[in-house]
């Protein structure tokens, strides 16, 4: 008697399948961040004080001094893409204490528990703040109108700004949860985003050139992911001679990817 062959599993549609519910999951997690930010924007707009204080004040004042060489271009243009840097940065290195609230009210642990997989969820996380980014480089490049500041606005810029803003915020808020994974507490989560946001914005690029830097702090630089940052929106936004998009994309993804595997790794330390 004939036995018909057992049929056996596509394993091509199985993996399909199992990249699809990874990345709905993602922006299930993407979804939940969002509807947070529209029941209580006002965080968004408070972090959007800042970066117009220092374009306002710093950018004109430095302006007229003319004490830092930029070229052809005026400061406050090459200032508006490094404070969009410092935005986006200084949003993300928070974000690791939102991760530690969700623990101590017990929503992470709900989380944690429903078929939503950990890497799934780290990877929606480190995307959502990259919503709050973008938020800031609205409010930055609209103030650039207002102030009548020459940038270059054609569409594929603007599509590669909000790109490079993705990738700022993906890398920094990785990092914010990396430290929150190891110290555990909102208090010393605090403690040390305000100990390395400021060394971080203070040795890149962004108000000043790295050819005028002393060669220890541009070796600093150098080594400085903000600065890649800084370099690609520079590109972006103004065009500047020296820079170099395609490695700071390279240098941005290649440090989010590893930001992304050590938090899978140590993210379990956060639920203890």
């Amino acid at each position: 008697m004939l036995h018909e062959p057992a049929v056996q599993p596509n394993d091509s549609g199985k993996y399909g399948n199992q990249i699809f519910l990874f990345f709905f999951h993602v922006w299930t997690i993407i979804e939940m961040e969002v509807r947070k930010l529209r029941q209580d924007p006002t965080e968004l707009v408070m972090r959007g004080i800042q970066p117009v204080l220092w374009l306002l004040i710093f950018g004109q004042a430095f302006s007229r001094l003319r004490a830092i060489p930029t070229g052809s271009v005026s400061y406050e243009a090459f200032l508006t893409p490094g404070i969009l840097a410092q935005s986006i940065t200084f949003i993300s290195i928070f974000y690791g204490i939102t991760i530690i609230w969700d623990r101590d009210l017990g929503l992470l642990q709900k989380i944690m528990v429903t078929p939503i997989r950990r890497p799934a969820f780290i990877l929606g996380k480190m995307l959502s703040a990259s919503i709050r980014s973008i938020n800031q480089g609205v409010i930055i490049l609209l103030l650039s109108v207002v102030m009548r500041i020459p940038l270059e606005w054609s569409a594929g810029r603007i599509i590669g700004v909000i790109f490079t803003t993705i990738l700022g915020g993906v890398f920094f808020s990785g990092l914010s949860m990396v430290i929150a994974s190891l110290i555990k507490t909102r208090e010393r989560m605090m403690g040390i985003g305000q100990v390395i946001t400021m060394p971080l914005f203070f040795s890149s690029s962004a108000l000043y050139p790295v050819q005028i830097m002393p060669d220890w702090l541009r070796i600093i630089a150098t080594i400085n992911p903000m600065s890649y940052l800084v370099d690609g929106l520079r590109n972006l936004l103004i065009n500047t001679a020296g820079t170099h998009l395609f490695l700071d994309w390279c240098v941005l993804i290649g440090a989010s990817s590893l930001i992304y595997l050590l938090n899978c790794l140590l993210f379990p330390r956060i639920l203890r």
